[in-house]
Parts: structure tokens; sequence; C-alpha cells
């Protein structure tokens, strides 16, 4: 077993009530009273901002940046490859693509995935889709370290791997969705050089998955055929196959069941007409959602969505939404002058191939109304130079619809502030409707790149939840100036967070809270009476002044109703140190070895 890696990687109003559910039956009322047909052009032209603009036309092509291809298609392999050429290390590059393979068995592929490619099968169920062969991500481009291999997806194909094992050495941002892998599975960078964590869902692997030097990894709804070993932070939850609950050595949380998912929504080919599969919501969940055959969900025609491509404006996203139609996001970088609102019950805006959105001169990227069962998935959204004070809204202040039934879901939603050029936000998203499921997102104020810096990319808060009953599987968070995490709703649930504090504050004072040293990575507000979490860790790794203490990773009332199960704080080379775990509860990090500190359990 490869030693555990010594550096890392580079890497609006709280209200805190509680909600009556009497309220929904106002708000199944509301829902009903606001759905609107959605059909290729719904109402014609209608005017919208005292001005008449044609009807937004749904369907269509999908775009430069879509690549499809069948059995018979020449050059597969030589396309693939000239493909990752150009995005093996394009980091932080404007080039978007998808990949897609239609219905079919594609014999002697490697199919190599760089930044900014998603990689999908167009079947309805994974096994529609073969490859004898392999869907690769290595770490050649960065001398075999894996810790900057973001922005980049696998999703709704089957693997027979060449040598028996499928490599894929990611980190942060990018999934393996809906995956068959007839074989094991590497996650470790060839070399097994460091490796920062990810996320699988959906899938199985019928072999043995190795993480090897990964640092910490979710896996969830899926079935393995086994799991080797882990560093600081291994978590599952309905998992066939998953190791036993044994945290802290070695470092597994395992949960039987997910308490409440809904796969991501994805395209797919009807006989010659694209569709796109939204699966309804799953409770008490284990193993895949396709085990016997379809799982249970809504085909929508394509000519219900409006195809963004490059060059469309907020102006024309909104009128399709207003006019009924959902969103698909080709891939590409979306400059917006104006907030995405979408606040029609059960619209998807689901985007392929990294799709960015850009808000300029300040304004909020995306708000979502307090209705019913929208959801955004496969998005990046990057500040822009001019400060946002949010990114990503979720319900209005003060929301308090019961949205139980069919909640709104972020999957694969991830922002990003500094990196690919200045960036500033106060508050990267902020959560007020009840019943959200986070599934996967990864916030990240940058720490290298272009346009970072303590106070250039300035981003005090990172998600902000007031809405009740929110649940988050797959929750990371990095870098923030102030709480990466602060929590105000009641009876919340996280299962898995990551987070590194920011490594860039220049001194103990940048970072003081009053009479505490540093903001938690994760704090529930006072008065919150419910919570919980699962396989939660917070790293320090303060480079620029190795002496800054941080009094403790997480903060939390002491209280019956809140619970933390298996909780660590790790000091990455001895760079700042953790007095405590959570509040003044757990023993402190010290020295410069990279060695754990652990809570099993809280209070």
């Amino acid at each position: 077993m490869p030693v555990p890696p010594t550096a890392p990687h580079s890497g609006a109003t709280p209200r805190g009530r509680r909600r009556s559910r009497a309220l929904g039956f106002a708000a199944l009322a509301v829902s009903l009273l606001m759905a609107v047909p959605t059909a290729q052009t719904a109402f014609g032209e209608e005017a919208r901002d005292g001005q008449e603009i044609q009807a937004v036309p749904g369907g269509g092509d999908l775009g430069p940046n879509v690549h499809v291809f069948d059995p018979s298609t020449p050059g597969i392999q030589g396309k693939v490859d000239e493909i990752f050429r150009k995005q093996e290390s394009a980091q932080f590059g404007l080039d978007r693509h998808a990949l897609l393979f239609k219905p079919g068995t594609y014999d002697d592929i490697n199919a190599q995935i760089g930044f900014y490619t998603s990689i999908a099968g167009l079947g309805l169920h994974p096994n529609d889709t073969t490859f004898n062969g392999d869907v690769t991500v290595d770490a050649g481009w960065f001398d075999g370290n894996a810790t900057q291999n973001f922005w980049r997806s696998a999703e709704n194909l089957t693997l027979n791997p060449v040598n028996g094992t499928n490599r894929w050495a990611v980190s942060q941002a990018a999934p393996f969705r809906r995956m068959h892998v007839k074989g094991g599975l590497n996650l470790a960078p060839d070399g097994y050089g460091w490796a920062s964590g990810g996320y699988i869902a959906d899938s199985k692997i019928d072999g043995e998955v190795g993480p090897y030097s990964q640092q910490q990894w979710y896996t969830r709804d899926s079935s393995v055929g086994g799991w080797t070993n882990g560093v600081w932070n291994m978590t599952f939850s309905g998992v066939e196959g998953a190791p036993a609950n044994s945290f802290p050595e070695p470092p597994y949380t395992t949960l039987d069941t997910t308490p409440i998912s809904r796969e991501k929504p994805f395209l797919y080919l009807d006989g010659d007409d694209y569709k796109v599969f939204v699966p309804q919501k799953r409770e008490n969940a284990r193993g895949v959602s396709w085990a016997d055959g379809t799982p249970p969900g809504e085909s929508i025609p394509l000519d219900q969505f409006y195809v963004v491509k490059e060059g469309a404006d907020a102006a024309t996203i909104n009128a399709a939404v207003e006019q009924g139609l959902h969103l698909l996001f080709t891939p590409g970088v979306y400059h917006v002058d104006e907030t995405i609102t979408i606040d029609r019950p059960d619209t998807v805006a689901l985007g392929i191939g990294l799709a960015t959105i850009i808000p300029d001169n300040g304004v909020t990227a995306i708000k979502v109304g307090d209705v019913d069962g929208v959801k955004l998935a496969g998005l990046l959204v990057d500040a822009g130079p001019v400060n946002s004070e949010t990114l990503i809204e979720v319900g209005p202040q003060g929301a308090s619809a019961d949205h139980a039934a069919n909640p709104t879901s972020l999957q694969d939603v991830f922002v990003r502030i500094g990196g690919a050029g200045p960036g500033k936000a106060t508050t990267s998203i902020v959560v007020n409707s009840d019943d959200v499921i986070i599934d996967h997102t990864w916030v990240w104020r940058a720490d290298h790149g272009e346009g970072w810096g303590w106070e250039t990319n300035r981003a005090d808060y990172g998600v902000r939840v007031n809405g009740d009953d929110v649940l988050a599987t797959g929750l990371f968070v990095e870098h923030f100036n102030k709480y990466d995490v602060e929590w105000y709703g009641e009876r919340g649930r996280t299962i898995f967070f990551q987070n590194e504090k920011a490594y860039d504050a220049p001194n103990q004072e940048a970072i003081q809270n009053g009479d505490t040293k540093g903001y938690a990575a994760y704090r529930v507000d006072d008065s919150v009476e419910q919570h919980e979490g699962w396989g939660m860790g917070s790293y320090c790794y303060y480079n620029v002044d190795p002496t800054i203490v941080q009094e403790h990773g997480f903060k939390a009332p002491v209280k019956p109703g809140v619970k933390f199960h298996h909780l660590i704080v790790v000091s990455l080379g001895g760079n700042g140190q953790f007095e405590h775990v959570i509040n003044d509860i757990g023993a402190p990090t010290s020295g410069t070895e990279t060695v754990p500190s652990q809570v099993v359990n809280f209070p």
C-alpha cells in the first residue's frame, strides 16, 4: 500500500425557523396553478420587459462541441485522442466537449478524459453502450500528481477494461455516475502519486475498487466487488459490498442506505430522437437504480428543451423558461448580464460537457423559486470580476413551502471563484428552500491559476443553508476567507464533507474571528435543535504563515439533536495546526507530520 500523502492538492439572512407541514397543501395549490404547458414554442410571441419577443424554439441540434459516435463511425480513437491532447492540461481553458456514444459495442478503445470533457453513453441503460476498452484519467500531465484532475465526468457506460482494471485518477468535480465496470477500478494515478478525493454514484463495479493514495472518497447507491484501503476518510451510503463501518482504523464510514436520493437527469436516444430521462426520488436507497432495468422516472423529448449554445444570452434563456421550456446547456462558456431565473416547478436545467456560466456586473448567476422539483445538474458557475453577493440561490429569503414529496436538487453543480481569472462573490450558494438535495458539489475558492490571492478572489462564505430538511450527499467546499459552510435550517444532514481551509491567509490576524482563532470549516448555528453529519473532514495547509492556529474544524451547539459521526481534522505537513476537532473537543494536531486527529462521535 502506498504511503499516505504528506502534502495537499493545490487545490441570505439566516432564519433558523421550523416549518409547519400545514404549508404543504398551500404549496401544492400554488404548484398546480403555476404549471404551464411544455411544447416546442409554447405561447408564441409574448411581452417581456415591455418588449415583444419571438417565441424561443425547442429542440434542434446539439452544437459543434458535442461529438456523437456510433460503432461504425470511422476514426473514433483518433478523434478522442485529438480532444484529449487539447484538454489534457487545459485546466483553465475555454474549450468544452461532450463525447456521446450511441448504443452498441465499441472495440479496442481507450478514451482518455481531460479537462472540461464529459463522456457518456446514449442508452437508457448503462449496458446499452459497451466499451471493450477503457475510460481513463491519469496524471502524466502533472508529473503523476492527480490532485488537480478536476472538471470532467463519465456516465452511463459499460466497460470491459483491457487489463481487467480501469483507471480513474481524479480529485474534485469529476463524477463517475451510472457506470458499469466489468472488472476493477483504480482511483490512483500510475505510480500512486497524490490524489485528493472524488465521487461515485449509481455505479456497479464488479471487481475491487482500489483508492490507494486517495485521501478521501464518497460512494453512493452503488455496488462494488470490494474496497482495498483508505487514507483519511472513505464514506459509503447505500453501497452493496461496502466495507464495514470501522472508523478510524481503517477510516470507513458506512451507512446501509441513503435516506433520500434522486439520480441525475441524463440525455439518451430513443430511436433517432433525443430525450432527457429524469429519475424519480428514492428513499432509503441501496444499490444502483437500474439493477432491474429502467428505473422509474420521466422521459422528456428534446423539443421541450431550449438547447442553449454559446452566444445565447440570459434574456433568451429566461424567455425560454417563462414560455415552458426546460434548458439543455451544450458545452460552452456563457456570460450572463442578468440572473437566470427558474420559477416553474419541475424545470430541468441540465448542462453537458461542463457548461460554464459566468455572471457579469455582479449579478447572481442562477435563482430558483420556492417551487417543487427543479433539477439543476451538470453546471459550473464561474464568478466574474465584479463581486456577486451570491452566485446560486435556491428559494427566496423566507421560503417556507413544503417540498418533501418533490424536492429541488443540485447535482454536479460546481462553483469556482478565481483560477480562470479574477472572480469575487460574498456567498457562493444560498439554500433557502426546504427539502433540497445537494448531491455532489465542489464549491472552490481558487488557490492556484490566475486571479487568486487573499483579497484578489475574496469570497467570505461557501455554502449557507437556511432551509429545513436539506440533505447534502457529497459536499466539497474549500478555501473560503471565513466560513466554508454555515447551517441555519433545522434537521439538516450531510453525508461526507471534504474541506481545506484557505491556504493563502497572510497571518493569524487575517483569519481571527473575534476571540476565536479562525472560522470553522462547518458551522451549525446555535439556534439549531437538530442536525446530523457522517464522514466529515477538514484540513489545513497554511503555507504562507505556517504558525497559524485554527481553533477547530467544526462548530456546533451542544444539544441532544445535534450529532456528528466520524469527524477528522488534519494538519498537512505541519503547515498550521488545529487545536480541536469540534468546539473545544478533540486532540490537537501537532508537529510537522501529516497525522489526523479524530473524534468518533459528537457530542
